[in-house]
């Protein structure tokens, strides 16, 4: 049975935000989307609902940017990646989501003000030179990426945190951002169908909305293809900003 019309107008929009975020335009977005399903169902109820939807944008995202992302940040990445899922499904009875929201949320807004100093502040036109990698640093970024992704859908920040710095070009960090958490919303389908949140009902909702889903995505790496880097990482901090906040209001309870 299809969901009733007032569940449609809340639940488009997520979509059309969430997709536009899959396209690379930033973590914000899919967290703004995310509250808009969850003011018509459960907020459980919206994570499953979504999850099979960003599956197939992450697929769309695949296509699109396949000939971007940069392997060596994605294989020293993706092993923590998949372990902090595993992990947050054997603790996810254990550990308060919100006390997680609220801790990625904070170390994410402390990042994005060092970087808003260190090239608005009083040391503005210093080079800051890109990061080199550093595997063990990734491994525990990616780790508490994954984590946060499957307890309290906070995944980018982590994520964000390690890769920025690297300086990749728009197109390459965008490919090894949508590489990474395509392969693990796809690994999250096997504990949610384990937990029962992947019924019939939900289902059925998830493929009402899929038309919703390419048109959005699309969109977002259209802008992103034609952001040059001295506006694309100024843009993505600010964004990495805004999701800090409405991850700290989330745990919060606001």
């Amino acid at each position: 049975m299809l969901p009733e019309l007032s569940f449609f107008y809340a639940a488009v929009p997520a979509v059309l935000l969430v997709g536009f975020a899959k396209g690379g335009m930033g973590d914000a977005l899919s967290l703004i989307g995310v509250p808009f399903l969850a003011l018509v169902v459960s907020p459980v109820e919206a994570a499953a609902i979504l999850l099979p939807i960003l599956v197939f944008m992450d697929i769309i995202s695949l296509i699109i940017w396949r000939q971007h992302g940069d392997w060596t940040t994605l294989k020293i990445m993706l092993p923590g990646g998949l372990l902090g899922i595993a992990f947050g499904w054997a603790t996810s009875a254990l550990v308060p989501a919100d006390a997680l929201r609220i801790l990625i949320g904070t170390v994410m807004v402390l990042f994005c003000l060092r970087y808003f100093w260190n090239n608005f502040g009083p040391g503005a036109g210093k080079v800051v030179p890109p990061r080199g990698q550093r595997p063990i640093l990734a491994s525990a970024w990616a780790t508490l990426s994954g984590y946060g992704s499957f307890v309290a859908h906070a995944g980018g920040a982590p994520f964000q945190i390690y890769a920025l710095p690297l300086k990749l070009p728009p197109r390459e960090f965008t490919g090894t951002s949508v590489r990474f958490f395509a392969i693990l919303n796809a690994v999250k389908l096997i504990p949610y169908f384990a937990l029962g949140q992947l019924d019939t009902k939900n289902l059925v909702t998830s493929m009402t909305l899929l038309p919703f889903a390419p048109l959005a995505t699309i969109a977002g790496a259209w802008c992103v293809r034609r952001m040059k880097p001295e506006i694309f990482y100024p843009f993505m901090y600010i964004m990495a900003m805004i999701a800090a906040f409405l991850i700290i209001r989330e745990g919060l309870g606001f």
